[in-house]
């Protein structure tokens, strides 16, 4: 992979192909990222998250969250935010700054949430108890209580810069990335 990558428009079209990918392989290394938003009191959260979707015409990234997640808050204060994946096979590390946005009603969320409802991480937007709150001591988790609302949401994460990495003991390579630039960097 490493030595047929030769230009920058090669670079960015396995990047998208990757992306993609990850939304449909399970086991691919950059289905799950680390997401990285504002704390609500001045500080950086970093988690885990499943990329849903990739629209590479539209230049945007799309996971899922429960609206009463501190994600949600955070994004909801301060926009920004990072993606960072990491890929073994590839010896690609990718970060990723974005713009998000939390959707939590309309037409989009009733699409998706139509598809969502029938598998079972339905049960993870359908929870009583909201992600992080304490889980009653006479219990190992808060799934049992589950209401018939949703609490569905979808962070639509609109690319503002891509930071690219690889990895290679040939010499590693590095770019800064928009929609319609690259800058080759200094590893």
């Amino acid at each position: 992979m490493k030595d047929q990558l030769i230009t920058p428009q090669e670079i960015r079209d396995q990047i998208w192909k990757e992306l993609r990918r990850a939304t449909q392989d399970r086991h691919h290394d950059w289905r799950t990222p680390v997401f990285a938003t504002s704390g609500l009191s001045s500080t950086v959260n970093a988690r885990t998250v499943v990329l849903r979707a990739v629209d590479s015409k539209a230049n945007k990234l799309q996971i899922y969250t429960d609206a009463r997640s501190s994600k949600a808050s955070e994004i909801v204060i301060q926009e920004q935010a990072i993606f960072v994946f990491w890929s073994s096979k590839l010896s690609w590390q990718l970060k990723v700054q974005v713009k998000a946005t939390l959707i939590t009603s309309g037409s989009q969320i009733q699409q998706t949430w139509a598809q969502v409802k029938q598998t079972a991480s339905a049960k993870d937007y359908l929870s009583s108890f909201a992600p992080g709150t304490s889980v009653p001591s006479d219990r190992q988790t808060g799934d049992e209580d589950q209401t018939s609302s949703t609490h569905f949401a979808i962070v639509n994460a609109e690319i503002v810069e891509m930071d690219w990495l690889e990895l290679a003991r040939s010499g590693h390579r590095r770019a800064k990335i928009s929609h319609d630039s690259w800058d080759w960097l200094v590893p």
